[in-house]
């Protein structure tokens, strides 16, 4: 899994390319995390090129989710390929999370 990161205006932008799997998920947790820490609070994570996850990055993302709206923040997610849309829609997450095509959809909503 590489990680790329853009911050604009409005939120900090993580590009996740490959796998999320139990290997690297720490990866995107600290990322995160350290965000969060430093006061970041608006996170749009583009999953255009991630190409799988596991559960342990389900979790991330739904623990990244408690933290920031806990902290007023928005965390929100765009570019869910067709597989992993399907993962979401059977955990339920489409109804927990904030999800956009891509990012110009989804930046607009910070």
């Amino acid at each position: 899994m590489n990680l790329k990161e853009t911050i604009s205006d409005k939120a900090i932008i993580i590009e996740i390319e490959g796998r999320l799997d139990t290997t690297n998920f720490s990866q995107l947790e600290n990322k995160i995390m350290d965000h969060v820490n430093a006061g970041k609070i608006n996170i749009l994570v583009d999953c255009s090129s991630m190409d799988y996850v596991s559960s342990s990055g389900l979790r991330i993302f739904l623990m990244s989710l408690k933290k920031i709206t806990n902290l007023n923040g928005q965390f929100v997610l765009c570019g869910l390929q067709e597989n992993i849309q399907e993962i979401f829609e059977i955990s339920g997450f489409t109804s927990i999370f904030k999800i956009y095509n891509n990012q110009k959809e989804a930046l607009p909503t910070f």
